[in-house]
This record gives structure tokens, C-alpha cells and sequence, in this order.
């Protein structure tokens, strides 16, 4: 308690900060007035009674150990979710690796998102003429003059997957009856030394499942993989 105190004088704040700056340029105060330490009480963080320094002191620290082990928790489950995500592109990649002809390279692509990354809503939409690949519920071929396209230039325009919601003509194009189910999308850009050649489609019912703040590197590692052997096979 100071002298304005003891008077019933409130301090201003120029006293404020000299009782700052005294206890800042003189850490060892209190080793000198122990008996002053204990009898300092400050409100309670979550209000009612007081507080001795020291408890408020341990009550900080543990807030701060709570903090740190929630965010070691949330680093864990981040790194934990990822390895999963990698231990699932090596075996796509390995499952790629066998293919023995374009045709078989696609179903191997087809049962791959769909076995190891339960992609169940996907579509491999190519552009230009592809004969001898069938158009199926997985593949879809468009002529490069299609003006369907166009609704895709942004996406080519920026070389990286996106993850969220699409427009209504994208979802339509891409999985035709099935696009009324298709609640959020992942949409890789596959593009060969700068040119265009198709489009990975993923679709979830789930309007959550694929969101703008997810990190789309595996899904651009994938588009590389699947690039890569679509044109190694032409």
C-alpha cells in the first residue's frame, strides 16, 4: 500500500508507472519484503474473491501449460493425419506403377482414389480426342473447344488444386446426375509443360469434406503422378 493509499488517495498514472518502472529496474524487491508479497492480493481471473500473487502466479502458469499441451495435441493429430495421408499416396503411387497401358492406368486411378482415399464421388475429365480410353462414369473426354471449358480457365490459370465449393455448370459437367449429391469438391488442374489436359474431379456429399483452409499438397503430388503417366502412355 502506498502513501496515497494510506490517505485514501488513489494513484495517478504517472505513479503507475514509476512503481512499474522502480519493480522493473529492482526484480530482487521482493526477495527484501517477503512479508509484502504475501499480503498482495489481486482478483480472481474468473471473478469472486481474491488471490494471493503467488496463486494467481501458479494460476497463469497453468493456463499457459493448458495452452501449450492443446497446441502440442493439435500438432500431433495434424502430423498424424498427414503420415496417414503419405503412407496412402505411396501405395497409389505403387498401385500406378503397374499399370501396363493407358487404359489400365486409368482404372488403376479409378480404384485407387476409391480404395485408398474412399473417393467415391471422382471424375477424370480429359481434354481432346482419346481413343483408346472408353468413356466411362469415371473418364469424361471434352474437346479443347468445348465452351464448357471455360468455366475451368481460372482454375488452369493458377496450376493449383481447390478445394470447396463449385458452381453449379462445373458440378454438372463433371458428374452429370450425381452433381445434386455433391456437397463440397476437390478440383486438381492436370496441365503437361504448360498445356492443359484435364481436370481430377472429388466430390463429397459432405459440405465440410473439402474446404478452402485445407492444404492441398498430396492432391498436387497426385496431379504430378497422374500427368506423368497419362503422357509417358500417349
Amino acid at each position: 500500500m502506498t502513501t496515497r493509499e494510506a490517505h485514501g488517495m488513489a494513484p495517478n498514472a504517472m505513479d503507475e508507472q514509476s512503481v512499474a518502472t522502480y519493480l522493473q529496474h529492482n526484480p530482487d524487491f521482493f526477495e527484501r519484503h517477503h512479508g509484502l508479497l504475501l499480503k498482495l492480493r489481486l482478483p480472481h481471473a474468473r471473478g469472486g474473491s481474491t488471490i494471493s500473487l503467488v496463486e494467481r502466479q501458479i494460476e497463469v502458469m497453468r493456463e499457459k501449460h493448458a495452452g501449450l499441451e492443446a497446441k502440442l495435441a493439435e500438432l500431433v493429430s495434424v502430423a498424424r493425419a498427414n503420415d496417414a495421408i503419405a503412407d496412402k499416396l505411396h501405395r497409389f503411387t505403387r498401385r500406378l506403377l503397374k499399370a501396363t497401358s493407358r487404359g489400365d492406368a486409368v482404372a488403376r486411378i479409378e480404384a485407387g482414389l476409391r480404395e485408398d482415399f474412399d473417393a467415391f464421388h471422382s471424375v477424370l475429365l480429359l481434354i481432346g480426342e482419346h481413343p483408346d480410353l472408353t468413356p466411362q462414369r469415371f473418364v469424361r473426354t471434352l474437346a479443347r473447344e468445348d465452351p464448357g471449358l471455360k468455366s475451368f480457365d481460372t482454375l488452369f490459370a493458377g496450376g493449383r488444386p481447390r478445394c470447396g465449393q463449385a458452381r453449379d455448370s462445373q458440378r454438372e459437367l463433371l458428374f452429370g446426375p450425381e452433381s445434386v449429391q455433391i456437397g463440397s469438391v476437390a478440383l486438381v488442374p492436370l496441365a503437361d509443360k504448360g498445356t492443359a489436359i484435364g481436370v481430377l474431379a472429388l466430390g463429397s456429399p459432405d459440405r465440410d469434406r473439402f474446404h478452402p483452409g485445407m492444404s492441398t499438397e498430396f492432391l498436387a503430388r497426385m496431379a504430378d503422378l497422374i500427368t506423368d503417366l497419362l503422357c509417358m502412355r500417349n
